[in-house]
């Protein structure tokens, strides 16, 4: 039989935070409500935060996720600081088990399957914090990797975690909001017609973007300023009770509604959207429209929809 639920969900929050070092990705993680720090690499000695002595092992690391989750008094946020160390942890483990010298040195990149699934068990063991009411708050350092597109040419650089290509995609998919946070500066032209940059304040950014990986699924704004204060509100009392859904028509000014329109008008599939979406490296093509930001879907899919229905009908025409 059927159990079926409405409204939303009261759980509690799973959260990762990248960036370069020294920005702040572990300041604003003790800003969470009641956090204990899992400091793998010891970047809390200079903050007054409450630790766990730093795991040496991968099945310590496992174990605390274990004892943390059987007692959930102990913390409202336990705090992972960071993931990348963390994964250094889990390729230790696998070197171990299957006596090799490096995880590059097992037969056809073995090595890296192993690894992906050792971090696939540990983020099911995060997900019983989240069971226990317990959110659970990673952060990671930033890497710049060279991106091509494959269908135009040129390339540019873009930031994304410094994980594995193998365990990266499994934290994406895992967390509920994915931030990068960046300093912000602008180049500006001076009188003699020089560039220079300016600036340099610290931003989140909280949507996909070209240049960076990011996501949230609160509605929050595409960049805020580097503050706990733009992020309480997904903490509050207000905020995590279950509410029941309430459907109202929807409005002629929502972008996703004007998309959704042009859609049925044309007899596009949400596929083929995702298709052309990921093809132009915008974002992943498992990323459901409605997760698209407004402003990708006004500025992008509905301003150029003449050009993307003949994008999608070339297609078809292959």
């Amino acid at each position: 039989m059927l159990k079926i639920t409405e409204g939303t969900v009261n759980r509690a929050l799973k959260v990762v935070i990248y960036g370069s070092e020294g920005i702040g990705k572990t300041t604003i993680a003790s800003k969470f409500p009641n956090p204990l720090f899992i400091d793998t690499e010891g970047g809390t000695s200079q903050l007054n935060v409450r630790r766990i002595d730093r795991p040496k092992t991968w099945e310590e690391l496992c174990d605390i996720i274990k004892e943390v989750a059987a007692n959930p008094e102990v913390c409202k946020t336990l705090v992972l600081d960071t993931a990348d160390w963390a994964e250094r942890l889990a390729v230790d483990k696998v070197c171990r088990d299957y006596n090799i010298t490096s995880i590059e040195s097992a037969n056809y990149g073995k090595g890296y399957v192993y690894l992906a699934e050792e971090f696939d068990k540990f983020l099911k063991k995060c997900d019983s914090l989240i069971d226990a009411g317990i959110n659970v708050v990673m952060t990671a350092h930033a890497k710049m990797r060279k991106f091509e597109q494959p269908d135009e040419q040129g390339a540019y650089d873009r930031f994304e975690m410094k994980l594995s290509k193998q365990v990266a995609p499994l934290v994406k998919e895992w967390c509920d909001m994915l931030l990068f946070v960046n300093y912000k500066t602008y180049v500006v032209t001076t009188e003699n017609k020089t560039k220079k940059a300016q600036g340099g304040k610290r931003v989140i950014y909280t949507s996909h973007h070209p240049c960076w990986d990011a996501k949230n699924r609160h509605g929050l704004p595409d960049e805020m300023e580097l503050d706990f204060k733009n992020l309480e509100h997904l903490f509050t009392a207000e905020n995590t009770v279950s509410k029941p859904q309430t459907q109202s028509e929807p409005t002629a000014e929502n972008p996703i509604n004007k998309l959704h329109a042009l859609m049925k008008k044309n007899g596009v599939t949400e596929a083929e959207i995702q298709q052309i979406v990921s093809d132009k490296g915008h974002y992943p093509i498992d990323t459901p429209i409605i997760e698209y930001s407004d402003k990708f879907i006004k500025g992008w899919l509905i301003k150029h929809w003449g050009k993307i229905l003949e994008m999608i009908i070339d297609t078809k025409l292959d």
